[in-house]
């Protein structure tokens, strides 16, 4: 059984796809860029409040499946330039207890959607 997640609190889908899908107690969560959901505006100022934006829009996803970053076993981090990797890091690390803290990969990409610098997706579970 296939359930679609949405919210309103977090960037409505850009494309043929959705913000999350629940299967069985599985959520896969499309990857998060930094708009923000009130304006519809890319935060871009500066790679810390991109991050946070990111993460922002992944908690709201994360809410309205009734779960939070305890139920993320799996993350996949893609960055346009490494060197922004600690402080993205940093800001990532801080949504998570660092002793159940969900695997992870973290890929540099030669370009992601409007150009941003970083973009999150996630696999929670129930």
């Amino acid at each position: 059984m296939k359930k679609i997640i949405f919210t309103d609190k977090a960037p409505a889908p850009i494309g043929p796809y959705n913000q999350a899908v629940l299967s069985d107690n599985t959520l896969y969560a499309s990857g998060q860029i930094a708009i923000n959901p009130a304006t519809g505006d890319l935060v871009t100022e500066n790679i810390n409040d991109e991050t946070t934006q990111v993460m922002q829009n992944i908690a709201a996803i994360l809410q309205a499946a009734d779960m939070t970053f305890e139920n993320v076993v799996k993350a996949t981090i893609f960055i346009m330039d490494m060197n922004n990797f600690a402080a993205i890091n940093a800001i990532y690390g801080s949504y998570f207890d660092e002793k159940t803290a969900p695997a992870r990969e973290t890929v540099q990409v030669a370009c992601l959607p409007k150009n941003v610098n970083v973009e999150i997706s996630i696999i929670a579970v129930q």
